[in-house]
């Protein structure tokens, strides 16, 4: 196989390093937050099952230092936007969808990815969560139409089981009693849907080296 090929291969793997990279300064993030959460005010370092990840990103910690843990959280919220934006953009190629559903996959993710941004800006919180994760939604329901189509049946069931986790938060949030699991079940969504997002660009990847090792 040429060098080219090669390279190309290392290519379509970029979502998945860019989830690797951005899982590995998630965590660097959360050893530099110097404390507090909505549950308890003067805790001291990131509590996994309290903090979320916009707490982060925050100018000053819950506690009232300086958030040293921003710098970091920013880098790894930029290199996630890419990954994820690169990922939209390519994966509609590789399914069988019309242009008009490949089209709307990748516009509704992009969409979702620029809307995010401005969680960290001074738009109403709820209004810009809102409205990305409707963005977020359509491009999610796409994607699990082209990988039904594509019979990725796997793949297309852990999709459903992303859209009940965030059908989920979404429930939590609006409960005062059950919000106190919220956090503990943003993680949980986040990363199923990281790893759902990942298994999907690996598939892709063995696909198109299957493809050109048969050329």
């Amino acid at each position: 196989m040429s060098n080219g090929k090669s390279i190309r291969h290392l290519g379509l793997l970029t979502p998945t390093f860019g989830i690797l990279s951005f899982a590995a300064l998630y965590f660097v993030a959360t050893l530099n937050y110097p404390g507090g959460s909505q549950f308890h005010k003067y805790a001291d370092g990131f509590n996994w099952s309290e903090n979320y990840w916009c707490n982060l990103l925050y100018d000053n910690a819950i506690n009232g230092e300086k958030n040293s843990a921003k710098p970091i959280a920013l880098m790894a919220m930029m290199v996630l936007g890419f990954t994820l934006s690169y990922f939209w953009i390519q994966f509609p190629k590789y399914t069988n969808l019309e242009k008009t559903y490949k089209y709307t996959i990748q516009v509704s993710g992009i969409m979702a990815i620029a809307i995010g941004f401005f969680l960290f800006t001074s738009f109403d919180h709820d209004i810009t969560a809102y409205l990305a994760s409707v963005a977020g939604l359509v491009a999610m329901i796409g994607t699990s139409v082209g990988l039904y189509k594509n019979g990725w049946k796997l793949l297309f069931y852990f999709g459903l089981l992303n859209t009940l986790l965030i059908i989920l938060n979404y429930l939590l949030y609006n409960n005062e009693q059950l919000i106190v699991y919220l956090p503990m079940v943003q993680k949980i969504t986040f990363a199923t849907f990281l790893i759902w997002v990942g298994g999907i660009d690996i598939k892709i990847f063995n696909l198109v080296r299957s493809r050109d090792h048969q050329v």
